[in-house]
């Protein structure tokens, strides 16, 4: 572990029940299959509201490099993570991607990269060595695709056209191999027909929004849910239309703030929620609200207050496994035992989330045990303690969580939250400031 070289940050307690509005920047899942569209797309687009945050300018940097023109326009006084982005496309030519700890630059460039004239080459961090790309890189061989390496770093041939047809694979272990596959197929001879042969996938809510986003665009994609075969995703091969977007927020975002007021007993109001989405950080309504919580939705402002007693929850994360680390520490600090199933994939996201998260709460006096897909974490008395983020920013936002009512937690590199929301120690320490002082809400 290296944390003797990173920085540590001392998680503020909340000295009061916490009460503020916290308008979150736009989704890094959107905002990163937006521009992988974008890139592909007959004519310029503009996003509005994009994330700026390390995964989303690593998607930028990416394309830059394949040949795509992207330029910024930040809004005059908004926050530097609220951009609008004017994308143009271009030939897609060689060149070297940085795809840091990103699973949406690894997972969705490489199809991209194919279609280049010339040699893409990928790297990252040397956590994101280990984390699985197979299944992607064996697929788009059989689509036709001249790749070296299995995992990072490899290279991509790419031949200016990609064959494309069916492939059959095993996504049980990551939804992005599938979304990965069908964001650039239009762009493929014959488009692609994915089919999935294993256990079920996972965060299939990510795969409808891929398949939602590349409707808007104009692109033919048929799917189990709208009669085509089983386990089965078919994009025609076509033109991707240039379309403009507004990003909405980053709901998974949102989790860990609408958490602080649950287990502070105050109230977080998040503004211009959606009242329709494919985001997975719209389940935490539900959640929250089994959790003993009162949710309210009015008009676009989701509201949560947290309850006297924060009750256990027994729940299949299967479907929304990024909330896992917000719902492993709200059931640490809650009043009965919880059971976290259906996520046995998080052993392959940026770390073993599982054994992180059991090995963080019991470091701490808690009592969490690894199941074979999943958590059971039963309620203990906390003490202080150092909380290792493992270079996962869910990991540092979960011990945050956590800070808010046990004394002494130190969060071993918070700065890895950047990967999704640069600046959460400030927009932290505003949302507790406005709970301590005379101002009772804090809008940032």
């Amino acid at each position: 572990m290296e944390s003797v070289s990173l920085s540590l940050w001392n998680a503020p307690r909340a000295e009061a029940p916490v009460v503020a509005t916290v308008a979150l920047p736009g989704s890094k899942s959107i905002t990163n299959r937006a521009l992988i569209l974008a890139a592909l797309a007959d004519g310029p687009s503009t996003l509005t509201g994009a994330l700026r945050s390390r995964d989303t300018d690593l998607m930028i940097d990416a394309l830059r490099t394949l040949g795509t023109s992207i330029d910024t326009v930040t809004h005059a006084g908004g926050p530097d993570t609220d951009t609008t982005l004017r994308i143009t496309p271009g030939r897609f030519r060689g060149g070297a991607v940085d795809c840091g700890l990103a699973g949406t630059v690894m997972r969705f460039l490489p199809p991209v990269a194919a279609l280049a004239d010339g040699t893409v080459h990928f790297d990252g961090d040397e956590q994101a060595r280990t984390r699985p790309l197979d299944t992607i890189l064996n697929a788009l061989r059989g689509l036709g695709a001249d790749i070296d390496g299995d995992s990072l770093p490899f290279t991509v041939r790419g031949a200016g056209s990609l064959r494309g047809g069916r492939v059959t694979i095993d996504a049980s272990g990551s939804s992005q191999f599938v979304s990965g596959l069908l964001l650039s197929a239009a762009a493929f001879d014959e488009g692609v027909t994915v089919h999935h042969d294993g256990k079920t996938v996972p965060s299939m809510p990510h795969i409808d929004m891929t398949v939602e986003m590349l409707r808007e665009s104009g692109v033919e994609v048929s799917t189990p849910a709208t009669g085509g075969e089983a386990d089965t995703w078919r994009v025609a091969p076509g033109v991707v239309r240039a379309v403009d977007r507004a990003i909405e927020p980053d709901l998974s975002n949102a989790t860990a703030f609408l958490a602080a007021a649950a287990v502070t007993g105050g109230e977080v109001t998040v503004p211009l929620w959606p009242s329709r989405t494919t985001q997975p950080g719209d389940a935490i309504r539900e959640i929250l609200l089994t959790m003993g919580a009162d949710v309210r939705l009015d008009g676009s402002n989701l509201t949560v207050r947290g309850p006297q007693k924060l009750n256990g929850i027994d729940i299949d994360l299967h479907d929304v496994g990024e909330l896992t680390p917000t719902v492993a520490a709200l059931a640490a600090l809650a009043d009965g035992p919880s059971h976290l199933r259906g996520i046995a994939h998080l052993r392959g996201h940026e770390t073993d989330r599982l054994a992180a998260l059991a090995h963080e709460i019991n470091s701490l006096g808690g009592n969490a045990t690894e199941t074979e897909d999943g958590l059971t974490i039963v309620p203990a008395d906390l003490h202080g303690g150092t909380w290792h983020s493992y270079a996962d920013h869910r990991m540092a936002t979960a011990g945050a969580i956590v800070g808010l009512t046990v004394d002494g937690i130190v969060i071993e590199d918070i700065g890895t939250t950047a990967k999704t929301l640069p600046g959460f120690e400030n927009l932290w320490a505003t949302m507790l400031s406005a709970a301590a002082g005379t101002e009772r809400k804090a809008s940032f």
